[in-house]
């Protein structure tokens, strides 16, 4: 399939949606509702075999009703049986990329996958891009485009999902929502009949709008294939996985969900850092390690400083970075000096730096510039954000505000933390180093100041100091991995 099959797929200039309906809980309702909901701007079509009116538009009683050559994609919601000739007729009107979300078949059994092997061949012959069968859709922010039969729509972002499931192209997008952090493209390819995960990135790789690949997959069909393609993908961008199937009842599972015949988990596991894809053990995991890569310049070592506000939070960031491939540095004698001059005497004089209660609106700034700012630094996790204006939150939240002085002193808690993680964003661009910032405030209160200074700024606001290791962890991985290209002999 060629890019501009692609560029049809994701930036249509026009849609039909096939097998429109006018009840609410149809596929082929909601399917029209949510592109039409979203902002897409392009030529929007539907067909009905009634011309029954759906959401106030009119309907056409079938393809060769709607203009020639003005249609790029086509969304179908139709039964099996009516989509060999759909194809065809939208290969008539000019479609370049058919999105099926209807079920039946390989998923289905043995006559299940003759239907969907026949449905390949004459998607190819007709010379259409096909995605699913058996599909919940896509997304396309740059076209704001939400043509899927499932919710949400997320933020603009740069985050390329491909996944086999529907439902976790749901879940990494209900992540983005809650984060902030965006997404660029994202679809799920069904039963990957004609096109799987990695024909989609190797479309991202290519694609201007996306930096970063977010993988849901639960086994492949030609593995010394799919690593030679994904070692190429991870050559030009990151790539996060996150496989199902690692165990015997879920590659059970993974058989009757999509079709899809798992492989050994440890040949897996081998094969994605081999090929310099990061794999994670869970969603959450796999969106913190792709919003890590969306967002923040990679670490050119493993020289960690943790900058705390709080003793407990230091200790158990120093834990966990003892089973990755970073390294607690030890403070460089005159950053220790320099620190000495900022903070009080009791603060701890290492790394963990806890700042012993000592942070102000002078000393967190001049702390956390000298600290990202100092070449013996590679990366710095920053803990604590957020505390004053949690306290904000209870004090606005009694009876006894806005009296008594808590009305200044609560929008004073709010400016210090909005300040401070401006203050540290702003080192990490001036150093061009992660500066990663943590807080279970980012789940438990997204609307605290700092986490909303963390969101406004487009960076991610990992809900532990343990997860925001891990993320580091990978992408210093990858600079390692990159690493080790520059000592392959020319050719």
């Amino acid at each position: 399939m060629s890019t501009d099959h692609f560029k049809a797929l994701f930036d249509p200039r026009a849609i039909v949606v096939a097998g429109a309906s006018t009840h609410p809980g149809k596929f082929g309702f909601v399917a029209l509702h949510n592109i039409l909901s979203c902002g897409y701007a392009g030529k929007v079509f539907a067909t009905n075999r009634e011309r029954a009116e759906v959401l106030g538009r009119a309907t056409f009683a079938d393809l060769s009703e709607i203009p020639d050559g003005v249609v790029d994609l086509m969304f179908v919601c139709t039964p099996a049986a009516s989509n060999p000739e759909l194809l065809r007729q939208a290969a008539a009107k000019g479609i370049r990329a058919a999105f099926i979300a209807s079920a039946g078949y390989g998923e289905s059994g043995d006559e299940g996958r003759q239907l969907q092997t026949e449905l390949v061949e004459l998607a190819n012959e007709l010379d259409i891009l096909v995605v699913g069968p058996n599909g919940q859709g896509l997304v396309s922010t740059p076209s704001q485009l939400c043509a899927q039969i499932v919710a949400p729509y997320p933020p603009a972002g740069s985050i390329g999902i491909a996944s086999q499931s529907g439902n976790f192209v749901s879940s990494f997008m209900n992540l983005s929502r809650q984060s902030g952090v965006g997404v660029s493209r994202a679809i799920s390819v069904g039963n990957a009949a004609q096109v799987g995960v990695i024909d989609m990135l190797e479309y991202y790789a290519e694609d201007p709008e996306t930096s970063v690949g977010l993988v849901y997959l639960e086994g492949v069909t030609d593995g010394r294939e799919f690593a030679d393609r994904l070692e190429a993908v991870c050559r030009r961008m990151p790539v996060v996985i996150v496989k199902g199937g690692s165990s015997g009842s879920g590659a059970k599972a993974a058989a009757s969900h999509t079709g899809s015949l798992a492989t050994d988990d440890r040949v897996f596991d081998g094969m994605c850092r081999q090929a310099g894809a990061a794999r994670a053990s869970s969603v959450s995991e796999a969106f913190d390690i792709a919003a890590a890569f969306a967002t923040l310049p990679t670490p050119s070592g493993p020289r960690l400083a943790i900058v705390t506000t709080v003793g407990g939070w230091g200790v158990l960031a120093a834990d966990a970075t003892a089973t990755t491939s970073l390294e607690l540095v030890d403070l460089p004698d005159d950053l220790r000096t320099t620190l000495d001059g900022l903070l009080p005497p009791r603060w701890s004089r290492n790394n963990p730096i806890d700042l012993a209660g000592g942070e102000t609106k002078d000393t967190v700034p001049a702390v956390l510039d000298a600290v990202v700012g100092h070449s013996g630094i590679d990366a710095t996790l920053v803990l604590g954000m957020g505390i004053q204006s949690n306290q904000g939150r209870l004090e606005r939240e009694g009876p006894f505000f806005p009296d008594h002085g808590l009305e200044r002193i609560v929008a004073f808690h709010d400016r210090q933390d909005s300040r401070y993680v401006e203050v540290a964003l702003a080192a990490s661009v001036a150093a061009q180093k992660p500066v990663l910032i943590a807080s279970e405030l980012a789940i438990a209160d997204p609307t605290n100041a700092a986490v909303t200074a963390v969101r406004e700024a487009k960076r991610y606001c990992f809900p532990s100091a343990e997860r925001a290791v891990k993320a580091l962890h990978h992408l210093y991985r990858r600079t390692q991995w990159l690493d080790s290209f520059t000592d392959e002999p020319s050719s």
